[in-house]
Formats: structure tokens, sequence, C-alpha cells
């Protein structure tokens, strides 16, 4: 391990055996009033009939914070993560920071998809969970599942997720569409999430999680094709090729039938 690398983990308070092993990570436990029946498990399923979906701060001019990612890439990932609500009908909260600010507003294009979803607009509060209406549109919901993703990272998704967590909520943070400063503090933020029991995912895997069997009517795999082939292209490249060899002339190319 190169002497700058040592010089990291001293600074998290992290040993290398830590970091290999991450069953090994401290967890925070729950403290708020949920907290008794806190069923934490490192493996945990995603019920959508029991979950919802966070949009926190996904706002465009905190969108040029997010420098841990290409913009073009986020920008994809944040409308992929908003469409998962629509494709799964889940119940869905926006929210945003001091938006006649600097911080600007959401996406014109994640508004539109839910026109009666709550939007509660914070004045001040940091962290959502502070927001006495936001509490309140989460507790309505009365869903025990959270799905999270904002900008930045370490303080709008980690603190809304931590405090989630001590309300005995189980949270899923998408890695994919929280963004912030730099990739140091985004791993940081992360390690501090997955202490305190936060599970930390993939888009896909929230999609998969939800969707559980392809052969699911609702949505159907033919629904969720348009949304694999425009936010993961490659699978969506992947489906293009499958189809193409066997609609176009019935065949695979010569010799790779060998391989299956």
């Amino acid at each position: 391990m190169r002497p700058n690398s040592i010089f990291t983990l001293a600074v998290l308070g992290l040993s290398k055996s830590v970091l290999s092993n991450p069953a090994s990570y401290p967890r925070q436990a729950a403290t708020g009033p949920a907290a008794q029946t806190d069923g934490w498990n490192p493996w945990e399923r995603i019920n959508r009939n029991d979950s919802a979906l966070l949009i926190v701060d996904h706002q465009i001019g905190l969108f040029q914070l997010s420098r841990d990612w290409d913009h073009a890439l986020f920008k994809r990932n944040m409308i992929a993560y908003a469409e998962l609500g629509r494709l799964y009908n889940l119940p869905v909260i926006m929210t945003t920071s001091a938006e006649t600010g600097p911080n600007g507003p959401l996406p014109k294009e994640v508004v539109s998809m839910f026109p009666d979803a709550p939007l509660i607009k914070r004045n001040g509060e940091i962290n959502a969970w502070d927001d006495p209406k936001f509490r309140e549109a989460v507790q309505k919901t009365g869903k025990k599942q959270l799905i999270v993703a904002g900008i930045v990272t370490d303080v709008c998704t980690a603190f809304l997720a931590l405090s989630l967590r001590s309300e005995g909520y189980s949270v899923f943070a998408d890695v994919e569409a929280s963004g912030t400063m730099t990739p140091l503090i985004r791993d940081t933020a992360n390690l501090r999430m997955q202490a305190a029991g936060v599970h930390l995912v993939s888009t896909f895997a929230i999609m998969s999680d939800l969707q559980r069997d392809w052969r699911n009517t609702n949505p159907s795999a033919s629904d969720i094709v348009p949304y694999i082939d425009q936010y993961l292209p490659a699978y969506g490249m992947m489906m293009r090729s499958h189809a193409a060899a066997l609609l176009q002339n019935g065949t695979v190319f010569p010799g790779s039938e060998t391989l299956i």
C-alpha cells in the first residue's frame, strides 16, 4: 500500500481489513421511535408494495457540483432514477433546497413525470428530514422501504438516509443517481451510509428487485425493454444484437452457435 493510501485510511479511521471486508463495517443502531422494530438485514429485497422513491435536490444548479460523474452520463442517471417511479407506479416525493437561489429548480423532465406528486420546496433546511412537510409526506406514504438519491451525495443523500435509518426505515441509496464534488467525498459518504445500514445499490439492481421476474406482466418485459435500451445501453445493445441475429435471417453469426 502506498504511503498516501495509508494516510487516507488513517484519516477515515479505517483499516485495510475493514475496507476489504464490508461485512465488518460497524453499523449505527437505530435510535428513533421505530428502533425497537428495526429489522435491518444485510440482505433485504425491495418490496414494490412497501417502497417509495425520494428525489432529493436533483436541482439544476447543484447538478454542477456533481463532478464525480461525466455530466452527460449523470443527467441520464438522474432521469433513469426518476423513471423508476413511473415504470413501477411507486409513490414519489420530490424536494428541493432553497431553489430560488443558486441551487435552482428540479429539471423539468423530472417534474413533468409526476404532476400529482408532492414537491416540497424547503426554504432553508439542509437535511430534508428536518422539514416537517417533507417528513409528513414520507409518513403519509405508509411505506417502510425508501429509495433515495440526490445531490450532493455526502449531504443531501447521506443526511437524509442516515436520518431515515435512525427512524427505523429501510433505505436503498442509488449510487448512480447521487453525485458530489470528488470521488473521495463520494466514497467517504457511501462508507458512512453503509455503516449505518443503508443499502448501496445501482439503478439496474433497483429495477431488477422491483421486477423480480421477467414473466411478470405489470410491467411486462415488453414495457421494460425501452427503459433498458435508453438508460442501460450495454444491456440494450446486447438485446439488439440478439434480436438482429434471430429476426433478420433466423441465424446467429457462424461459429457462435458453439458458444451456447
